[in-house]
């Protein structure tokens, strides 16, 4: 610990944003990264606290508490103060594969963890992890090292996602051959085309693809297993697989007037402008477009946060967000305590670029969608919604209760559906025969990874629902370490 007073001689600095209407003018990436004294000034607040909650990786009251891969966060952070950064990488990349990702899409439940968090602001975690991966990269210092051995098993992993990634990664360190397969043109699954290029530019996605490709892994693209190759085919071909395709299942609002044009799930919105982006900077017009039109996004979360800046990109006439929960409050409240993710009011980059072209926040809450309506054609022209309020039933749970009178109508000639995803498209669990828990994902205990059938594996969004970026690399390596034991005890 190189400060011991740092937290109480530094304030919290994050990085600078250009400005709202600025970065509306384009899709890159728009933090501006802090200078190199001031990052160390940043470290040094780390407290390098006796027990260190910000990387214990635990599940508190049913969210992230902490780091879930268990980043050394208090080293790290003092390597950066004393100048070490080369070190400092090397710590990092002990527990994650990928800190450029999480550097620039994880929500930083460490943060929400930080000891310093208790009385003040925490730790600037995410923004010097970030930093120690593009230095990394800048210097050479990130290279190709494929393993000196080969054990000649092969393995393969379904999905290009942050958990086939992450288990590709350590498989092949293994020294074992593997496979990735991805039904998209582009390997990277969520981290490709699910977050828009402003929030993480691809370039930093295929730049880790190739550095993978060049340590040995085959990626195999634009091939759906279950649909292209048979799922029997993998188990015939190689010693195990590994299911990491992601909970891409949307969840859908089947209410009166859902048939109506206009209306699409979030990823479908989003996934279709990133490809047109990327294949020819929008100019072959095929995505879903928002110009001059009245967007609804249903949906409070990061997802539907990524639709209304993709929307203001896009210059629509107005985007207007729908949250079916009330206000989160400023402050923690006693029964959200450290160092459990902080249910605050926060705003995001979406809600500060709309807020910038509309003069509020786009934000609506408590408030349920009764029905669309369309028009002559056809296509939906206006939302009708009623707000509600949460009260107890008799048997004490909260439910949602209409408002009498808050009846109102919303001109729309574009809904996007962004409240999340109910689990993992079927094809490949039915051809394989895996068994699946209530929730229709594989199912495969945490920790073993092992699905009902012999040598077949699940990690990630596909075993645990949908969740964090973070949490599907922690998955892809557990499960990973798990397919190398199956491995070696089953080499006889």
């Amino acid at each position: 610990m190189g400060k011991p007073t740092g937290f109480m001689e530094y304030e919290r600095e994050a990085p600078a944003e250009s400005g709202p209407l600025l970065r509306l003018a384009h899709w890159s990436e728009f933090a501006v990264p802090l200078e190199e004294e001031k990052l160390q000034r940043q470290g040094a607040r780390c407290m390098d606290c006796g027990i260190p909650y910000c990387h214990t990786g635990s599940m508190l009251s049913g969210l992230a508490a902490g780091c879930p891969v268990q980043n050394l966060i208090p080293e790290w952070n003092d390597l950066v103060y004393r100048g070490l950064w080369r070190e400092a990488l090397e710590r990092l990349h002990k527990t994650n594969n990928f800190p450029e990702f999480t550097g620039r899409v994880c929500p930083a439940p460490c943060e929400g963890s930080c000891t310093v968090g208790l009385n003040g602001s925490p730790v600037t975690i995410k923004s010097i992890e970030k930093a120690i991966i593009d230095r990394g990269f800048a210097e050479g210092w990130v290279v190709p090292r494929p393993p000196a051995v080969r054990t000649g098993r092969k393995v393969a992993v379904v999905g290009s996602g942050p958990s086939g990634l992450a288990c590709a990664a350590q498989l092949n360190e293994a020294g074992h051959s593997v496979t990735v397969y991805e039904r998209a043109d582009r390997a990277g699954g969520l981290l490709m085309y699910g977050i828009p290029n402003m929030k993480l530019d691809k370039s930093y996605v295929q730049r880790r693809v190739d550095l993978l490709a060049a340590e040995g892994v085959t990626f195999v693209t634009g091939t759906e297993i279950g649909k292209d190759i048979p799922a029997a085919q993998l188990q015939e071909q190689f010693d195990a697989i590994v299911l990491c395709g992601g909970a891409t299942k949307g969840r859908d609002l089947v209410i009166e007037g859902r048939e109506l044009d206009g209306i699409h799930l979030a990823m479908e919105f989003l996934s279709r402008n990133t490809k047109s982006l990327l294949d020819s900077g929008h100019e072959d017009g095929a995505f879903l477009s928002a110009e001059g039109k009245h967007v609804i996004v249903i949906g409070g979360g990061d997802t539907g946060t990524d639709c209304v800046g993709t929307s203001l990109r896009h210059k629509c006439a107005s985007v207007t967000q729908f949250e079916i929960m009330p206000r989160p409050p400023e402050t923690r409240q006693p029964g959200n305590p450290w160092p459990e993710w902080p249910k605050v009011h926060k705003v995001d980059y979406g809600q500060e670029e709309a807020a910038a072209v509309q003069g509020d926040d786009p934000r609506r809450y408590s408030i349920s969608t009764k029905r669309f309506v369309g028009d002559e054609a056809g296509r939906v022209k206006e939302l009708h919604t009623v707000q509600i309020e949460w009260r107890p039933d008799d048997q004490g749970r909260f439910v949602p209760v209409e408002v009498p009178g808050s009846e109102k109508v919303y001109p729309a000639q574009l809904v996007l559906l962004a409240m999340g995803f109910v689990g993992p498209e079927p094809t490949v669990l039915e051809q394989l025969g895996v068994e699946r828990d209530a929730r229709s994902n594989a199912k495969a205990e945490y920790g073993r990874y092992a699905t009902s059938v012999e040598g077949v594996f699940a990690a990630g969004d596909m075993r645990r629902g949908q969740s964090l970026v973070v949490w599907a690399i922690h998955e892809g390596r557990e499960a990973a370490r798990e397919v190398d034991r199956y491995l070696k005890d089953s080499k006889g």
